[in-house]
């Protein structure tokens, strides 16, 4: 089962894609989580990333691509994507990448959550990068670059939209009622 967790920053895509990760038996490729490896390291390309990250910028097309690609292209088993695609860019990447491989995306699950509400998730957080001019750049950013790879994927009909807001079990539950059709055929 090949998924892309989508939505906007602080919607719950690291937390649902890990709790589905485990319970499908397939990899949780998480670009965040791969970014804040990398500046934990100290090395040159983390160093990068940083100053992209603690201003609310988004990584460049070919870094973010390269790394997200190599993984999933690991993960013969499925996997589940969150924080890639960020761009209709990246989507064509991906989507070219498994048809090269023979595979496609079975779902993207589109979590749905109210600006302020995701606010105050992400002040809670306590990231460093978590400031709320931090935050609002990343929506700003969001919603010119990201929200269109929607577009990209309604075209090919992949899109179901989740309402994010809840507890985690409660969205959990949506997500696998929408997985479960996929895995049935409906």
């Amino acid at each position: 089962m090949n998924i892309v967790l989508f939505g906007a920053p602080g919607v719950g895509k690291g937390t649902q894609a890990a709790i589905l990760a485990e319970r499908l038996g397939v990899p949780h490729i998480s670009t965040g989580a791969i970014f804040r490896e990398a500046i934990a390291s100290g090395n040159p390309i983390g160093q990068q990333l940083k100053h992209y990250l603690d201003n609310g910028l988004l990584v460049p097309d070919e870094v973010t691509t390269t790394i997200a690609l190599e993984a999933v292209k690991g993960s013969e088993r499925g996997f589940i994507l969150d924080g890639f695609p960020r761009n209709r860019s990246q989507a064509e990447s991906l989507a070219e990448s498994l048809r090269a491989d023979g595979r496609s995306i079975d779902r993207v699950i589109y979590l749905t959550a109210p600006l302020d509400e995701l606010t105050e998730r992400m002040l809670k957080r306590g990231r460093q990068d978590d400031t709320e001019e931090v935050i609002r750049t990343r929506f700003e950013v969001y919603e010119k670059e990201t929200s269109p790879v929607l577009n990209f994927f309604r075209e090919v009909d992949h899109v179901v939209e989740i309402n994010g807001v809840g507890e985690v079990n409660e969205v959990h539950e949506r997500i696998l009622s929408t997985i479960n059709q996929v895995v049935n055929g409906d």
